[in-house]
């Protein structure tokens, strides 16, 4: 009798997938699919997410707005040209946020390893949910029934035995759609696609590979590997591995984030310091209800403010203590934009505000009090007490979304700048 097969060689490479076990799952127009859940007046109808007023761009835009030509980051004038009969709703982003947490849980409910691309967006490897849940084809399907049933939400799935094919697969299905491309149809479902549908390959190198009459995935698969590489360098070579089915990177969840931030873009450029400061505050509790929803405090906050000519400067201030108050962060990032205006005074086109070195909240369950408030504001300075307040108006906002909790000094109309 013959001695059992001892398997490959260790160095050999790991055998393909038999499976498409790698899924991309993306949500449909999310911001504008939040929307409508909760505002019937927008379904089946043109519609976008963007501030109404002011240099505004749109952040998420239908499918009956995308039949007019309307696409994400693009100015909201020249959508509303394209599509006279647009509705606009504005923003929330701690809206978005939240049901972001939503969805990324779920998805952790299916497998645990999940690589976040973006608050929309992931990379799940179910291989190992196999065996609870079922083939990948049905584990596809149960991810869409939850997200539809625990969240009112539309999201596409695609699956292959690699992560770009996997990706691609959930462009395909778009919108409202599954996809799943067995290992084995790979190179099918790749060669006859267009080559700036390719992983990498950007517009501009889509039209000099279409230049030189690589006009398809599979004309560049045809192509020699050193040619590519001669012409367009690295990203040639890495071209011709995508285009031969070849993606070896693994779903790999990602590190928590080392900061927090939020920025603002004003509608005319600011000149009166008190309508600035209002919007630094704003920006503080935008940042701090994030750290909050984290489990995360800062020890260091950095502010950045934008000139006319598009010039940006900044500057980092170390907190005493870590925080995360919208209020203790609003009284070092308002000296600092103030100092920063200070030495060289401009109107502000742009004002950001960044939490950074971020630290789990645990640790700092015990927070020694300031002793002192920084120079030129007044009231206090315990973050215990604020984050208290500020915990309290986390918890309205998460029972009614909708509601608006703020510091007095933000409500009322929005000063002109």
């Amino acid at each position: 009798m013959s001695a059992p097969d001892p398997g490959p060689a260790p160095s050999s490479p790991p055998p393909p997938r038999r499976e498409p076990s790698i899924l991309h799952v993306d949500m449909d127009a999310f911001f504008l699919s939040v929307e409508r859940r909760e505002r019937p007046e927008l379904r089946g109808v043109p519609a976008a997410v963007a501030h109404p007023e002011g240099r505004s761009v749109v952040l998420s835009a239908s499918y009956e707005a995308r039949a007019y030509g309307v696409r994400s980051a693009m100015p909201l004038a020249q959508a509303r040209a394209l599509c006279p009969p647009l509705r606009v709703t504005p923003p929330r982003q701690e809206l978005y946020r939240s049901t972001s947490a939503r969805v990324m849980d779920l998805f952790g409910r299916v497998t645990p390893v999940v690589e976040q691309l973006s608050v929309d967006e992931a990379f799940l490897d179910v291989a190992g949910a196999r065996r609870l849940l079922g083939p990948p084809e049905r584990i596809a399907a149960l991810i869409r029934e939850r997200v539809r049933a625990e969240l009112g939400l539309p999201c596409t799935v695609g699956g292959a035995g690699v992560k770009f094919v996997a990706k691609m697969a959930s462009t395909a299905a778009k919108p409202d759609g599954m996809l799943l491309v067995p290992p084995q149809c790979t190179l099918a479902f790749l060669h006859p696609r267009p080559v700036g549908a390719l992983w990498g390959v950007g517009p501009q190198a889509a039209r000099r590979l279409r230049e030189r009459g690589v006009e398809t995935i599979g004309d560049l698969a045809a192509r020699d590997p050193r040619w590519l590489r001669e012409a367009f360098g690295a990203a040639g070579a890495a071209w011709a591995e995508l285009a031969a089915g070849r993606d070896p990177r693994p779903v790999a969840p990602r590190e928590p984030a080392r900061s927090v931030g939020a920025d603002h873009t004003f509608d005319v450029d600011a000149r009166d310091p008190a309508a600035l400061d209002r919007e630094v505050l704003s920006l503080c509790h935008r940042v701090a209800a994030r750290l909050r929803s984290g489990g995360h405090t800062a020890a260091a906050v950095t502010v950045r403010v934008k000139d006319p000519a598009l010039a940006t400067r900044a500057r980092t201030v170390r907190l005493p203590a870590p925080t995360a108050s919208g209020r203790v962060l609003h009284a070092h990032a308002g000296p600092a934009v103030a100092g920063l205006l200070t030495e060289r005074p401009h109107p502000v086109r742009l004002v950001g505000v960044r939490a950074e070195r971020l630290s789990d909240a645990e640790a700092h369950g015990a927070v020694q009090e300031a002793l002192f408030a920084p120079e030129g504001h007044e009231g206090p300075t315990d973050d215990a007490g604020w984050r208290r307040a500020e915990e309290a108006a986390d918890a309205v906002a998460r029972r009614f979304p909708g509601a608006g909790v703020r510091p007095a000094s933000l409500l009322g109309p929005p000063e002109g700048s």
